[in-house]
């Protein structure tokens, strides 16, 4: 297993119409957080992907996020999105491990099969529940993450960080589990890691520029 025990994950990511959104802006992020002890990226897009990996040697966790129309899925839903991504340079493929309807009638069993035998990369399988974490690890998932908790239909009600999964996921998995999604503090960050985590993906809280500043503009205007 590529090196994150114990670490720093950070998700350098920016929305499509930001000015962050550029490859160049994305790599010298990633920089950054390597340069202070992150263990890891995680990165969407194959052109972010390669941007990153001509200046960064540390794992990165890629995916490519594609709306497509008809189907809930959007973290790397197909083949041949992971296939773009592995050729960018990604280590790790990261998939919407959910058991929703996919694209040209893949299953996440056979998306996990063929990133092993014809990518030769590992995955690392976003859910939002216990059973598709189980459910993923016997598909022979590398990793799973909680990437996916409070953002989909069946667990909109609950809102990240989700704790209680990460729990639930440590005990009843034999593969590494990593905390994504709702991460604000190095408090947090510690507590995730103290109830097993293998290691902790933070995005927003570091490089979500565009919505922390918004939320800052739209709380003070509320004042």
């Amino acid at each position: 297993m590529i090196s994150l025990r114990g670490g720093l994950i950070v998700s350098c990511q920016a929305p499509a119409d930001s000015p962050l959104h550029d490859p160049a802006i994305i790599a010298a992020i990633a920089q950054a957080a390597v340069n202070q002890g992150a263990v890891g990226l995680r990165i969407d897009t194959p052109y972010h992907v390669s941007a990153v990996r001509q200046k960064v040697k540390l794992p990165i966790i890629g995916l490519w996020k594609q709306q497509i129309p008809g189907y809930e899925v959007y973290i790397t839903p197909r083949y041949e999105d992971a296939e773009a991504i592995a050729s960018a340079g990604a280590d790790i493929i990261a998939i919407d491990a959910t058991l929703r309807q996919r694209p040209n009638g893949e299953t996440v069993a056979g998306l996990i099969k063929r990133i092993h035998d014809e990518l030769g990369k590992l995955v690392m399988a976003d859910v939002d529940t216990i059973e598709n974490a189980k459910s993923a690890a016997q598909a022979g998932a590398d990793i799973v993450g909680t990437t996916l908790y409070g953002y989909t239909n069946e667990t909109k009600h609950l809102s990240p960080p989700g704790f209680e999964l990460l729990t639930q996921m440590v005990e009843k998995l034999d593969i590494p589990v990593i905390c994504e999604g709702g991460i604000s503090s190095p408090k947090m960050a510690r507590e995730a890691l103290n109830l097993g985590a293998y290691a902790v993906v933070v995005g927003t809280a570091i490089t979500g520029i565009d919505y922390l500043v918004k939320a800052y503009v739209e709380g003070i205007g509320n004042c």
